[in-house]
């Protein structure tokens, strides 16, 4: 196992076991970045699922040992190591969307047969998306216009979802629609089908500049038939379906970001330690420094609140109780992600800008996070809120 520097001693936060996972999938993953670099992402996926890092483990299950990090923190490691190890961060963000995103909460609201036929998930075979946002809006998911009907037995989807994660690549798709036209909490619900079904159609990948290691694209519908067995719980219960994947993703789909925070703080500072500047090794700079800190700084509240709604879902707080929780930790993060990334950005200079030198940075990609899994802005209002703000949109 690679020794840490250190600054990846300073910046330990966690026990030692989850450390350690930290650690295992950073050396599993090494050789992979290497090997993985120009391939397609289906290649990709395929190759990192192999790792292990699909699999979901059950809060109920005991760890082997009494120090063992649970499932959700274990889950939040590996994608923490992976990330470590230079992967692709698209590629890292998408399978932490399905794991956080889709995975879990899907877990704990389908029947048990129902969970066991997507095994194919946890081992790579079938790649999962999750189709909400529509071009009129997706922070308002009321106001959506996909409409599944009533049909016999079973349902007739129409509509079209946007802006959707690993959506030209995707098996299957985890959609939501009106099954009511008043606008109320019961008028939403969710379904679970293969994206090739009769009368799905998928637009072409979008040219992204954030995060571009993973497709992004468009979903169209148009008469698709659904069996009533393809709707997740009950009808009208999509928004509680909805919720519990919206505060799951805020509250640790970040977790792709603390590899590259990582290798960026690491990087940084290994060049600053070395460079002469000014007749003295730009280190010594107290301007330096404190630019240096704060990046540790940032990176170290992220770990922090990031490891504590791991440990807090392990625990089983239900899912309702962390949404203001959920919304503060993706705003902390996301814009120390950003504000990280400034930091090297001046400390770097022209260097941040020049693909092929030994800094460069990736500017979009941080500045995304600032609007996936809602835009900041919009979760302050749902935090307020929550302190019995009267506040509107």
């Amino acid at each position: 196992m690679t020794a840490h520097t250190p600054t990846d001693r300073l910046l330990r936060t966690n026990p030692g076991a989850t450390e350690a996972v930290v650690d295992e999938f950073r050396e599993r993953a090494l050789p992979l970045a290497e090997q993985l670099t120009g391939k397609g992402f289906r290649d990709q996926w395929e190759a990192l699922a192999g790792l292990g890092v699909l699999q979901v483990g059950s809060s109920e299950q005991t760890p082997e040992k009494a120090d063992a990090p649970g499932p959700v923190t274990r889950s939040l490691a590996m994608v923490e190591g992976i990330g470590l190890a230079g992967v692709d961060p698209g590629v890292v963000y998408a399978l932490a969307s399905q794991v956080f995103g889709m995975q879990y909460p899907l877990r704990a609201v389908l029947p048990p047969d129902a969970w066991r036929s997507l095994a194919p998930l946890q081992d790579g075979r079938v790649l999962l998306c999750h189709a909400l946002t529509e071009r009129k809006g997706g922070s308002d998911p009321l106001s959506m216009d996909t409409r599944a009907r009533r049909d016999g037995d079973g349902y007739v989807l129409d509509g079209a979802k946007t802006f959707i994660t690993a959506a030209p690549v995707a098996d299957l798709a985890l959609v939501f629609a009106r099954t009511e036209e008043k606008r109320s909490p019961f008028a939403l619900s969710a379904f679970l089908f293969p994206v090739d079904a009769p009368g799905v159609a998928r637009a072409d990948a979008f040219a992204k500049t954030a995060l571009p290691g993973v497709p992004m694209g468009e979903l169209a519908f148009t008469g698709v038939r659904l069996s009533a067995d393809r709707r997740i719980g009950a009808e009208g219960s999509g928004l509680a379906v909805l919720s519990s994947t919206t505060t799951w993703e805020r509250a640790l789909l970040l977790g792709y970001a603390l590899g590259p925070m990582r290798r960026t703080l690491a990087r940084l500072t290994e060049w600053a330690a070395g460079r002469e500047h000014f007749g003295r090794r730009m280190g010594a700079s107290h301007q330096v420094a404190a630019r240096l800190s704060d990046m540790a700084l940032a990176l170290y509240r992220s770990r922090v609140l990031l490891y504590g709604m791991a440990a807090r879902l392990d625990a089983g707080t239900p899912t309702r109780r962390l949404s203001a929780e959920a919304a503060l930790t993706k705003i902390s993060v996301s814009e120390d992600y950003v504000r990280l990334t400034g930091h090297a950005t001046a400390l770097s200079g022209v260097r941040a800008f020049i693909a092929d030198s030994e800094l460069p940075a990736d500017l979009h990609s941080p500045m995304a996070a600032l609007t996936y899994a809602g835009p900041n802005d919009l979760l302050r209002v749902g935090v307020a809120r929550e302190f019995g703000l009267p506040v509107e949109n």
